[in-house]
């Protein structure tokens, strides 16, 4: 047999060793998992995973290599990724690179051969927390310190937004949107362009007073990686822009509108990945699956001394998944609607969006 050459070393102490991919470099970061059967690729290349290295539960990672036209971001940001089983050989008439040959331009390392449903089970058990890549031969009792003293960054949001803002233009467009970046995924700029939007995207400290002056019909706040607590520019934009114009949140765009309207958000046990997230619309009675990716979540009971409705539920764990206020003119949803890769449920979101900038028009 093969003689393994990387170890992941988990903050409890456990020690896992298999075979690298990728960058071959030594990274520590919050471990976390990911349910989704495809979609590796936009995983990757998603910025809310800035500094996290991912499980995959899915067994078999990498048989349809990468292709240039299904990124969601132009410079990956993810930490790591774990795997069962790496494949180095994709059928795939698209594919233009293999996984292994990305992560490496990107400087992102990979392990594989690793029991990832025993690694599933410990975060589900005891929680996310911080795990250490590195070569075979590193001692056990050093790798293990590095995991323990490493501090989780709190700059996150800051380092994957856009340094200067850009613009995403459709034909015969009838709205114009401001798009917040604080890690957002390109697959929200192709449904807004869909929509007939122009869009501005913005660097994620941009103030109220500079988005007024490029008069918008609506605001979108993007997803991205960390605690929404730690993006206080964001929220200050919320609460003086509120009402003002229309205004739709995702992830931890909705994160941050419910911190702004006064509620308050929590760390999860092991938060929410995936495509396979039942989701119950108050509304019209209908179960959603959803695609999702977040650490953090609205504390419901938060939600009462506030302006904000609750919308959407999540039927696993009763958790906050949508809300709104009509007197502001805001909504914003917990999970991923523009779904890159699927399911497609939630697709009317952007509708709705679009309903809000009409309603302003009259």
């Amino acid at each position: 047999m093969k003689a393994y050459d990387k170890k992941i070393v988990l903050e409890n102490g456990k020690e896992f060793y298999g075979y690298g991919f990728g960058a071959d470099k030594e990274a520590i970061n919050e471990i976390v998992f990911n349910t989704s059967m495809v979609g590796y690729q936009e995983i990757i290349s998603d910025p809310s995973y800035t500094d996290q290295m991912v499980c995959m539960t899915y067994p078999l990672i990498g048989n349809y290599g990468m292709t240039d036209e299904d990124y969601e971001t132009k410079v990956p940001t993810m930490g790591g990724l774990i795997v069962r089983e790496y494949n180095d050989l994709p059928s795939n008439f698209r594919y233009t690179k293999t996984l292994s040959e990305v992560l490496d331009e990107y400087n992102i390392p990979g392990i594989s051969g690793v029991d990832t449903r025993m690694i599933t089970r410990i975060i589900r058990d005891e929680g996310s927390q911080k795990v250490i890549i590195c070569d075979a031969d590193v001692p056990y009792e050093e790798a293990l310190k590095k995991v323990k003293e490493y501090v989780i960054p709190t700059d996150m949001v800051s380092r994957v937004s856009c340094k200067k803002r850009w613009y995403s233009r459709t034909p015969n467009h009838r709205f114009d949107v401001v798009a917040i970046d604080c890690g957002i995924k390109h697959n929200i700029i192709r449904k807004l362009n869909e929509k007939g939007c122009n869009v501005t995207v913005v660097p994620y400290n941009t103030t109220a007073e500079e988005i007024l002056k490029m008069r918008p019909d609506g605001l979108f706040l993007s997803n991205g990686p960390g605690n929404p607590e730690d993006v206080q520019e964001v929220i200050s934009v919320v609460r003086e822009l509120k009402g003002k114009l229309p205004i739709f949140g995702i992830c931890l765009g909705h994160q941050m509108i419910s911190l702004a309207l006064g509620a308050k958000t929590f760390k999860m046990k092991f938060g929410h990945r995936g495509g396979n997230h039942p989701v119950m619309n108050f509304a019209t009675g209908k179960i959603e699956i959803t695609s999702q990716n977040h650490s953090y979540a609205v504390d419901v009971k938060s939600l009462e001394n506030t302006d904000l409705t609750l919308t959407h539920g999540n039927l696993l764990d009763d958790t906050a998944e949508g809300v709104k206020c009509e007197k502001d003119k805001l909504f914003s949803v917990q999970y991923h609607p523009e779904s890159a890769p699927g399911p497609q449920d939630s697709g009317y979101l952007f509708d709705e969006f679009i309903k809000l900038m009409e309603k302003e028009e009259q």
